[in-house]
């Protein structure tokens, strides 16, 4: 399970061994000898050489990461990626030692952190009124006394376990930002001393289709001043239908567009130069509205790079992972 103390002892590594020995040793093999894959990426030239940047990519299946990693660990001229992964990667020993050799950094949403708290608590996942119910004094949507009586007394239980229940909301916050501070603090020692790009999918979950951006991404970018470079990722889900870690083959095409600089032409207007500290209810309060202008750029701009089926839907929804799926 990932908590703060987990958070703190993830290492990155400048050229991180389990991408290098998936590369070589299944990769490689898988691609070009079970499967014929071919993998394309178009605009390559458009990753700069000589500074980290975010790269930031729809997010198909579950491993359309990996031809990308592979296909840019290739060209050799390329750095080595740290991924912005969901929490819930982390719940097996196992698995979230196979993630630390593969340079990922674990997000926690206050989504994952609710849940994980419950079941630290009650040793069961949250039923979904007992969700909602801690999720709308974490939004500021309901009081600590309102959401005991509605999601009954597990809720109430929790809300109380560490001390007076108007104060749960103080407790929830301050861990959530110490969480948070250390993904930024990694995320910075990424691009700033190791030499490395950031991949993130701004989506927040799989979807074929693209579907609306979180600010997540904007906001850390903004804090640490990096480019952003858009990345469309077209026909990995048919090589990845499933669960299989193996690819069935085809032809993979990722299009990478042109860094988007954040005081450039397309997200200038939206810079924000005064401090903040990202992912926190304050930077939400005073620039959100910019945030989200400037995701809406480039969750555009990804979709600009897509083939017609994997663009935005007429309702801009997803048709991907949802409810407690996401953080379980």
């Amino acid at each position: 399970m990932l908590d703060l103390d987990r958070l703190k002892r993830i290492k990155l590594h400048r050229r991180p061994l389990g991408q290098r020995i998936v590369a070589n040793a299944i990769l490689r093999l898988d691609y070009r000898l079970l499967r014929k894959t071919e993998i394309i990426l178009e605009g390559a030239e458009n990753i700069p050489r000589d500074r980290g940047v975010f790269l930031a990519m729809n997010h198909t299946d579950r491993y359309n990461y990996w031809p990308f990693q592979y296909q840019m660990y290739r060209q050799g001229d390329l750095r080595f990626t740290v991924t912005w992964v969901k929490g819930k990667y982390y719940e097996n020993k196992l698995m979230g030692a196979f993630m630390d050799s593969m340079n990922n950094i674990p997000l926690p949403s206050r989504g994952y952190v609710i849940t994980t708290e419950f079941r630290k608590h009650h040793q069961r996942v949250p039923k979904q009124e007992e969700y909602r119910a801690l999720r709308d004094v974490v939004d500021h949507r309901t009081s600590a006394s309102d959401a005991a009586d509605k999601g009954g007394p597990a809720v109430a239980a929790l809300l109380s376990a560490e001390g007076p229940p108007d104060q749960y909301l103080q407790r929830f916050d301050a861990l959530f930002d110490a969480m948070m501070r250390e993904v930024t603090r990694l995320t910075r020692l990424g691009l700033e001393e190791l030499e490395l790009n950031v991949l993130i999918f701004p989506q927040g979950t799989r979807s074929k289709r693209l579907s609306v951006g979180h600010t997540g991404l904007m906001q850390m970018a903004q804090h640490l001043g990096h480019a952003i470079v858009p990345v469309g990722c077209n026909g990995s889900d048919k090589a990845y239908p499933g669960s299989s870690p193996f690819s069935k083959g085809g032809r993979l095409v990722y299009r990478i567009g042109k860094p988007l600089e954040l005081d450039g032409p397309e997200l200038g207007e939206f810079r924000v130069t005064e401090p903040f500290e990202p992912f926190t209810p304050a930077a939400a309060a005073a620039h959100n509205d910019k945030f989200k202008a400037a995701t809406d750029v480039v969750m555009h701009k990804i979709n600009d790079l897509l083939d017609e089926e994997y663009r935005f839907s007429d309702d801009l929804s997803s048709d991907g992972v949802a409810a407690l799926d996401r953080f379980l």
